[in-house]
């Protein structure tokens, strides 16, 4: 036979061949299993909690088109989750086109359900068709009971399959749709609900469907089989605690939400421990072009504005063209009624968009026939007509709501003029701080003792709590690519400072400088001279202060910083223990106790020795110990770090600097408005939130130095 010496494009030997049997055609569901990340975002936490979101919006859809007025979502036993609703219940007949049960059809094709056409729904977040269908792919169990014209359907599958034909089971009084289902743990190996975070989700929700009563029940401490818990899905009443039969708590705790308020409701709750610049909250509620917009908006004196976008009760984290046609409307708005009553002197003088969301507290939602979201996970809304519908409607509400409130009006322009005023005192700040910092190619600040690597991808700087660290620090780092800068005392809290205000600082223009980003509008990441920015402090209340004062300034001017993972925390060692030569370090007081018992084991197993007996045989005191003579174990030293400086500069290296064997944590934002809410209470003016913190938290405070 002649050998084949045929080559590729590479010059390599082509031994595979690649004909038409070389094409795979993933049928079904397999896609969803092959590339789950494609359909839910990622295999994480996230994607865990997006399984429930995806089952859920389908209740939403019904409760959208006025089906549906209960929704449940529990939490069960052996990581299953149960969502029921009392909407019209998914069709159970044979699909004309599949030959199939219209259910198995609903949980087994992508792309199969109600919204792709007919009157069926009119409005849906779940649009793509995928959401159940995905859910069922990626669980190993999925059970759906449908209550349709008076009897009980039942199908189960597990990874996307049907395990048997659809069932009639018996005849029931109500109507709907329960699915259960339980994640694959070979698609995602952490499986975790998290309470809170379903809580928010679902509070959220019920604002933006008013008048639906939404249940959330944790019943995973529930001693039952998950079997027992089959057509028995009865709604709880509002934070009730169930009890058995021997009226002991049985583990299950809910939660019940039912909003008349609507978004008007939800900016109340945002903004309910920010103080309102005015008293009447603008509400606009309009169809345009077959597009329903509601807004609802409130000014407070907080420095920071905030914005929800939502299309079919989607958040559109990433907002789109319905907040691009709110943005739009309201800075013209505001303008035009500015110059009408003389707010603004000057014709070329106008507020920007920056100045009008100054302290702005938004909801915006939208809902539409056929979204276009971009991806599946539905992060921002493509529709161009949205933008239009969002701009039309706002125009003409707010013009009448400024005329009728007066007063609100003279206190939202106030308010906006104020932020143009500070504005132009950054601008010129900031360029002054840019234009002798390293834009003009000047010297880094004195107190920077930089690395000599110029490859931020490799580079990392400390931002040290003091000169007495920052002297050990400079002494005990790699310089190839560790840099330190030593901050003295604290810096400036920007949480109750304008940009003009923090700018001042030279702590804080030091940083900027020393980062080369810029700030502001002038913020550009890709200027980043280090990708590992550390922030060191004493393990103690000050250096606690420090740093979150810290991480307020990179959460208020350098978010982007945060969001791609760039900020760390450094954790130096809280203990030293040692045993003569024997040097070891504890992080905390768990630690410490266990090297303790450590070197104390090793005195006894040394004394065991000595006494020419094994452990097990030597003698021992009342308590277990072995007898050791006179000998006990007060050659351990125990020393509490209370700062840095009191660390030599080897100790430091070897515990917190080296990459090989120091603990950083990544600072990262799970919840960008929660963040906002948590800085405002620690850093913010207001003293009653901060109290109700403290009492809260006062419990799950480990370490405290006072």
């Amino acid at each position: 036979m002649a050998k084949d010496n045929s080559k590729n494009g590479n010059g390599n030997n082509a031994s595979a061949s690649y004909d038409a049997k070389d094409i795979y055609v993933l049928e079904g569901l397999d896609p969803v299993r092959k590339r789950p990340g494609m359909y839910i975002g990622s295999t994480g936490i996230d994607g865990v909690h997006h399984l429930v979101w995806e089952v859920v919006d389908n209740s939403l859809d019904e409760a959208m088109g006025g089906f549906a007025t209960e929704i449940e979502v529990s939490f069960l036993p052996q990581n299953r989750v149960r969502v029921k609703d009392n909407g019209r219940g998914i069709p159970v007949d044979i699909h004309k086109q599949t030959k199939k049960s219209a259910l198995e059809t609903v949980l087994c094709t992508l792309h199969a359900g109600g919204k792709f056409g007919g009157e069926s729904y009119k409005i849906s977040g779940g649009l793509h068709g995928v959401g159940v269908s995905v859910v069922n792919a990626l669980s190993i169990w999925l059970r759906a009971e449908v209550c349709r014209d008076g009897y009980l359907y039942v199908q189960e599958y597990s990874k996307g399959k049907p395990k048997y034909n659809v069932k009639k089971i018996g005849k029931c009084d109500a109507q709907g749709t329960t699915i259960y289902f339980e994640p694959d743990s070979e698609i995602f190996k952490d499986i975790h609900f998290n309470w809170d975070t379903i809580i928010s989700h679902l509070r959220q929700q019920a604002y933006l469907v008013k008048g639906t009563k939404i249940i959330i029940r944790d019943l995973r401490q529930v001693d039952k089989k998950p079997e027992e818990f089959f057509g028995i899905c009865q709604v709880a009443g509002k934070k009730k605690v169930a009890k058995d039969s021997r009226g002991a708590d049985s583990g299950e705790r809910s939660y019940g939400f039912f909003i008349e308020g609507g978004i008007v409701s939800y900016v109340k709750f945002l903004n309910s421990d920010e103080k309102a610049r005015h008293s009447n909250i603008f509400y606009a509620n309009r169809e345009e072009e077959g597009i329903q917009v509601e807004v609802a908006f409130q000014y407070t004196e907080d420095l920071q504005g905030y914005e929800m976008s939502f299309a079919n009760n989607i958040h559109t984290v990433e907002g789109g063209m319905h907040l691009t046609g709110f943005r739009t409307a309201l800075t013209r708005g505001l303008n035009d009624y500015a110059r009408k009553n003389n707010f603004l002197k000057s014709s070329d003088e106008n507020l920007t968009g920056d100045d009008v969301r100054e302290g702005l507290t938004a909801v915006i939602s939208v809902k539409l026939r056929e979204p276009q979201f971009e991806g599946q996970t539905k992060a921002k809304l493509g529709n161009p007509e949205a933008r239009t519908a969002v701009d039309t409607a706002v125009a003409y509400v707010l013009e009448e709501y400024l005329e009728k409130n007066p007063n609100d009006a003279k206190e939202i322009l106030g308010s906006c003029i104020l932020a143009a005023k500070a504005r132009q005192a950054a601008k010129a700040a900031k360029d002054t701080v840019l234009r002798k910092g390293i834009l003009d190619g000047l010297s880094l600040p004195g107190k920077l003792a930089d690395c000599s690597s110029r490859k931020p991808e490799e580079s990392e700087i400390f931002i040290v709590e003091g000169d007495s660290a920052g002297g050990s620090a400079k002494q005990g780092r790699d310089r190839r690519f560790q840099a330190i800068l030593p901050l003295r005392g604290k810096i400036l809290n920007v949480e109750k400072a304008r940009l003009d205000k923090a700018l001042s600082s030279k702590e804080v223009k030091a940083l900027i400088i020393a980062l080369g980003t810029a700030i502001a509008d002038s913020f550009d990441i890709t200027k980043l001279r280090y990708h590992r920015i550390v922030i060191m402090t004493d393990a103690d209340v000050d250096g606690a202060h420090i740093r979150t004062l810290l991480l307020t300034l990179f959460f208020r001017y350098f978010q982007p910083l945060i969001e791609a993972g760039h900020i760390y925390i450094a954790q130096p060692p809280l203990f030293r223990v040692a045993k003569g030569k024997d040097i070891r370090y504890a992080y905390d007081e768990a630690e410490r106790d266990k090297l303790i018992a450590e070197f104390k084991k090793m005195k006894a197993d040394k004394a065991a020795a000595k006494m020419g007996k094994t452990a097990k045989d030597a003698p021992k005191d009342e308590e277990g110990e072995i007898m050791e003579d006179e000998e006990k174990v007060s050659g351990v030293s125990v020393q509490r770090y209370k700062g840095l400086g009191e660390m030599n500069p080897g100790q430091l290296w070897e515990t917190t600097m080296d990459p090989a064997r120091r603990v950083l944590k990544q600072v990262n934002i799970a919840d960008a408005k929660e963040a906002d809410k948590i800085f405002d209470v620690l850093m913010g003016d207001e003293v009653a939130p901060r109290k109700r913190f403290i009492q809260t938290h006062a419990k799950n405070v480990v370490n405290l130095d006072i």
